[in-house]
């Protein structure tokens, strides 16, 4: 099955600016860039890998005529999973400087490792791509059948190679995989991580919680493991594109909450495979953590995909009132609450009587395209 992807390398790409493509393994980004070098077929392409042993030999050495030699007889150089090529920083300003006419293409999977080796060398000399799982405003457009498919969506998420797969237990086995990449290949592989096993329970304990306020000592203590641990952990998960970090929403309230933080998954698939956890809905008692993970997620989705300068927040106070979404676009406050069934909920007295101006609106399965297209 294929899908069209609303953000593209032809949007992107910039004279004298190098287009970083990242985001999580086995999201698109090689078939975004593949499909993008089919349509310059006409112009003179180097395109290879992170894994090239000999390119890796090239941008090793950071000799400046070796790596020049390299690209001048190249209109268009495209490198994947950039983040294995030593000093590719570096070697990419060297490229861009004496050749701003190129377009130089790189990909990563980890914002972790692709900035550690493009952050410094290339400021100012780069615009990016943040690909994640595919959103409902791209299924919609690829013909999916979005309100019958919904109950999946919660269950197993929205990666490509999840949707295009029709069975259910093949369905499980490939988030299963992908989990054991990004919580163990890929961590061990960034040398940032002593012990997987603690990283798998600091990600449970996330799982468990979404939804709800993070505590670190509570992570830590759930974990076995000290608070400075668990707080590099959570920084890791966020880098490799597990977890997706809000804040609280405050004016400087005293009642308002704003100094402990939520985490919600970047795929509902992905969260049920770190707890194993494949039951269809009417098994299950987390429905309502299922739906408000997706919904904030598409949301997100929704802003990069249309390059809009937005932030996401919660709002709560001390005696326990709440707003699970709130979004600032443009000076202008919107606020969400997302429920699998409306019971006709009105926002909290404190938020309408605090901030008059806002909107407010109950997000449901009925209605959730309405938001999101």
């Amino acid at each position: 099955m294929k899908f069209k992807r609303l953000q593209t390398v032809e949007a992107n790409i910039s004279p004298k600016r190098i287009l970083v493509i990242y985001g999580p393994r086995r999201v698109g980004k090689t078939t975004l860039l593949e499909a993008y070098l089919k349509t310059q077929k006409d112009k003179k392409i180097y395109y290879s890998t992170g894994d090239d042993i000999e390119l890796r030999e090239i941008f090793r050495s950071e000799n400046k005529t070796k790596i020049l030699d390299f690209a001048r007889p190249y209109e268009i150089i495209a490198l994947d999973e950039a983040q294995f090529i030593p000093s590719i920083g570096r070697g990419a300003k060297m490229m861009i400087d004496a050749f701003p006419e190129k377009n130089i293409i790189l990909t990563g999977s980890s914002s972790l490792s692709i900035s550690n080796e493009i952050g410094e060398p290339l400021t100012g000399r780069h615009f990016s791509i943040l690909l994640l799982p595919l959103a409902q405003k791209e299924m919609e457009a690829s013909s999916f059948e979005l309100d019958v498919e919904l109950e999946k969506f919660l269950v197993y998420g929205s990666y490509p190679e999840v949707l295009s797969e029709p069975n259910l237990e093949k369905k499980a086995k490939i988030l299963n995989e992908l989990v054991s990449s990004y919580l163990f290949k890929d961590a061990l592989a960034l040398e940032a991580v002593r012990s997987p096993d603690t990283l798998l329970d600091v990600a449970k304990c996330l799982a468990f919680q979404v939804g709800g306020e993070v505590s670190i000592n509570e992570v830590a203590q759930t974990a076995k493991t000290d608070a400075k641990t668990a707080a590099r952990y959570l920084d890791l998960l966020e880098k490799m594109f597990v977890i997706k970090k809000t804040r609280g929403f405050s004016r400087n309230l005293r009642s308002e909450i704003s100094q402990k933080a939520k985490y919600y998954f970047l795929d509902n698939g992905v969260r049920n495979a770190v707890i194993s956890q494949f039951n269809n809905l009417s098994l299950r008692d987390d429905v309502g953590q299922l739906w408000e993970n997706f919904i904030f997620m598409e949301m997100q989705k929704r802003t990069l995909i249309e390059s809009k300068l937005e932030n996401y927040y919660f709002w709560r106070t001390h005696t326990g009132q709440e707003i699970d979404i709130v979004k600032e676009s443009a000076g202008k406050i919107f606020s969400f609450e997302c429920k699998w069934r409306d019971r006709g909920q009105k926002a909290p007295e404190l938020w309408q009587k605090t901030y008059p101006q806002a909107s407010f609106d109950i997000i449901t399965p009925e209605n959730y395209l309405n938001f999101l297209r």
